[in-house]
């Protein structure tokens, strides 16, 4: 095992433990931001099938919520147009964008976490796999809820809306 892989399992593990740096939200905390979103913003949204993305932003659709992709790659997924960046997904929304959900690597998710504030979010969640505690401490400081290494679809199916 390397070092980079004891420094992840340390941090997953701190995360279940909820003895990260930064809070998080708990079950109850997630299923009251999934009832109470309207807009949730896919950051990495793919058109590919086969990608958990494509995957996450169809369920989130069927579910009723306004989902804007965001991936500068992609000109559309699922016949919904995408956006290169949250300050795009921002103009475009019918409203304010309740959720950024991140399906990109953790060194990408503090750049990301500035937008979500700069764009007046309420929350950042990162996707299964996702652990950026800076990409927290940004969200946090800018006054957005923070979930980290959890799944929208999953947690929506497993907690109810």
């Amino acid at each position: 095992m390397t070092a980079e892989d004891r420094r992840r399992a340390r941090e997953v593990l701190d995360l279940q433990e909820g003895r990260g740096p930064l809070p998080v939200l708990d079950d109850a905390g997630a299923r009251n931001l999934l009832a109470s979103a309207h807009r949730i913003a896919v950051v990495g949204a793919s058109s590919r099938p086969y990608r958990p993305s494509h995957g996450v932003f169809e369920y989130l659709r069927r579910a009723g919520y306004e989902v804007i992709p965001v991936n500068p790659n992609e000109s559309s997924v699922l016949g919904v147009p995408a956006v290169a960046t949250l300050d795009e997904a921002a103009a475009l929304a019918s409203g304010r964008i309740d959720i950024v959900d991140v399906f990109r690597q953790p060194a990408a998710c503090p750049e990301v976490a500035e937008a979500a504030v700069r764009i007046g979010a309420r929350a950042l969640w990162l996707q299964i796999g996702v652990i950026s505690w800076e990409a927290a401490r940004i969200a946090t400081a800018g006054g957005l809820a923070v979930v980290m290494d959890r799944c929208t679809a999953v947690d929506h199916r497993r907690l109810g809306r």
